[in-house]
């Protein structure tokens, strides 16, 4: 455990106000939200206990499991009092135990039959990200959306593309809530791999030379971007509204497809058509 499950717990226990768990609240308090003694005891467990637990200090207490982490028991009632969703409360039990370093390492390309599938999704735009949101393959319908294609390699990164593209304002009419998912869902990825030097490199290239991605990041948010609707201003087709879904690759556990999945009928379908029909043009 390391500093980001005490920067984590903090962040949480600063949005509780006392009385929301029919706590008493006495004059003037020097931090927002619960305190630790507060909290541990609300959890159950002694102050000491969760004061090492949030100092990252490696706590000894009967609490812990025969291998040395923290149980399923304590993370699941500091879980309930810090009113933790589901996303959250996974993300506390993979910074409060951190898989062993040397794990092999993420895939970088697309297999064969991926891109195969990707290409045959001729209506709906779709691209491979890794846990670190690289794109690592696309469709001709993505590419013609987004110039995947346009970009090298280094800026073929979807919160590079965010935080720092001057174009990304226009792209996403909604930027500010791009922006926060992007980075709710990349501090998520991070806490499940907290070995990965990559990762680690990234956060702190766009922490270095964005102000709006160092400040989402120190508001500590996890949240998974598996499926919703984006909206984006395209050059050539104007408004879109896309819906999206994320699938899982069999045999490939740091790849996910993002395929945008637009209403049947809708003006974005039509509006996407002939994106298609202007790509088999020019391919033509």
């Amino acid at each position: 455990m390391d500093g980001e499950l005490g920067d984590f717990l903090r962040s949480r226990r600063a949005r509780i106000q006392p009385e929301e768990v029919g706590l008493p609240c006495y004059g003037r308090r020097r931090v927002p939200g619960l305190r630790r003694e507060e909290v541990a005891q609300l959890a159950g467990v002694s102050v000491d206990y969760y004061v090492r637990l949030e100092q990252g200090r490696g706590p000894g207490d009967p609490s812990r499991t025969k291998s040395g982490g923290v149980s399923d028991a304590v993370l699941d009632a500091v879980a309930r009092v810090l009113r933790l969703d589901e996303a959250e409360h996974a993300y506390l039990r993979a910074v409060a135990r951190p898989r062993r370093a040397g794990s092999a390492p993420a895939a970088s390309r697309v297999r064969p039959g991926v891109q195969l599938l990707l290409d045959g999704m001729d209506r709906n735009p779709a691209y491979v990200l890794d846990h670190r949101m690289d794109v690592l393959g696309w469709n001709a319908l993505a590419d013609a959306l987004l110039d995947f294609s346009g970009s090298g390699c280094h800026e073929r990164n979807i919160p590079r593309r965010i935080f720092l593209d001057p174009t990304a304002h226009d792209l996403y009419p909604n930027w500010a809530a791009i922006a926060g998912q992007t980075v709710a869902h990349l501090r998520l990825q991070a806490g499940h791999r907290p070995g990965d030097a990559a990762t680690g490199e990234l956060v702190a290239e766009l922490s270095r030379v964005s102000e709006d991605f160092r400040r989402l990041w120190a508001d500590h948010l996890v949240k998974p971007c598996d499926h919703g609707v984006k909206h984006l201003r395209h050059p050539v087709t104007g408004l879109l509204t896309l819906p999206y879904e994320t699938l899982a690759i069999p045999g490939a556990p740091d790849q996910t497809i993002v395929a945008y999945t637009p209403d049947p009928g809708s003006e974005t379908a039509e509006r996407l058509a002939l994106l298609g029909s202007w790509v088999t043009s020019r391919a033509g």
